[in-house]
């Protein structure tokens, strides 16, 4: 079969054909008597070979090999193909995701342009401090996708700060994106959200910190509890007093339990359910004897009337901290 008709039929150009000769890979097994190349089945299998390897990603000079080394084994040089492959894969997804932010910025030039390039390369800065004045800097220029993925993956207290305050004065969906990163695999990336959504201010963060007291995950309910608490809403007392019996972060729960019962209602509701999870006969003794110290903050009657119940527990420990908090509560010392 000549070229122009083996072209033809295997969908690979002349040019190529001549092209894979000169490098050896396929040489045309006779010759007319014009001298034109006639290629055989066997040459025409062997160029189909080449294709369905190139298709892999395989270079030429790795295609010879695979072709004409009899030991060769496709496995290792698989691997690597796979291996570069996913590097490739990552780069182009990054300069992607690169590409959508600074579509997302609306720049009106290039100057704008450029300065939102640097301002996304300083968030990625293995510099603290770059990060920070980088934080700092975007006002409403980095998109709050940006700003959020940053926040997610910062490690520095204070530059995870300077974060959520340009957090707070930006505008998007930064809640919402939050929201989606409390359902990570990652146990510090769903504390660095709910973090985050504990600083940002408003009605949409503070309904997400609602939702999150129902998570699966302590430390998420625990943090948007103690947010909700500072925010005055008392549906976050019942995951308070979690934490309370828990001991995860018990004296901050206790102390913003005090602080949401500052008028008589809201006193005695928080009083009555101390009381009703005192007299659980699940909670352990270490747990009775931390919510006994947090009726100390408690205002109201029913928080004496159970604190002086208390000083007759059975629980000689409890007891005597009932006592005592009674005598502070009535001034006597």
């Amino acid at each position: 079969m000549l070229i122009g008709e083996v072209a033809r039929r295997s969908g690979v150009s002349a040019r190529m054909l001549r092209h894979y000769e000169s490098l050896g890979l396929v040489r045309p097994s006779g010759r007319t008597g014009s001298g034109y190349r006639e290629y055989s089945g066997a040459d025409i299998r062997r160029i189909l070979h080449i294709e369905s390897l190139r298709s892999l990603g395989l270079s030429l000079r790795e295609i010879g090999r695979a072709l004409d080394d009899p030991g060769f084994t496709p496995s290792a040089l698989v691997g690597d193909l796979i291996r570069q492959t996913r590097a490739r894969i990552a780069a182009e997804t990054e300069l992607l995701t690169r590409l959508r932010r600074l579509d997302a910025a609306e720049t009106a030039g290039w100057e704008d342009a450029l300065r939102v390039v640097a301002l996304l390369q300083a968030l990625g800065s293995a510099s603290a401090d770059a990060r920070q004045r980088a934080a700092l800097s975007s006002g409403d220029t980095v998109p709050v996708e940006a700003l959020v993925e940053a926040v997610l993956s910062e490690p520095e207290p204070n530059v995870a700060g300077a974060l959520s305050w340009a957090l707070a004065r930006s505008e998007g969906s930064a809640a919402e994106l939050l929201a989606e990163a409390l359902g990570s695999p990652e146990a510090a990336v769903r504390e660095r959200a709910v973090e985050t959504l504990a600083e940002l201010p408003g009605e949409g963060p503070a309904g997400r910190l609602r939702e999150a007291l129902g998570h699966p995950d302590a430390v998420v309910r625990g943090r948007a509890a103690l947010a909700l608490g500072a925010r005055g809403e008392d549906g976050a007392v019942p995951a308070l007093l979690d934490m309370v019996v828990s001991g995860h972060r018990d004296t901050d729960a206790a102390d913003t339990l005090g602080a949401l019962a500052s008028d008589r209602a809201t006193a005695d509701r928080v009083a009555g359910a101390m009381t009703a999870r005192l007299a659980d006969t699940t909670t352990r003794a270490a747990a009775r004897g931390r919510l006994t110290q947090a009726l100390a903050d408690i205002p109201g009657p029913v928080a004496t009337r159970a604190l002086t119940e208390l000083s007759q527990d059975e629980d000689r420990a409890v007891a005597l901290t009932a006592a005592y908090l009674l005598r502070l509560r009535e001034g006597t010392g």
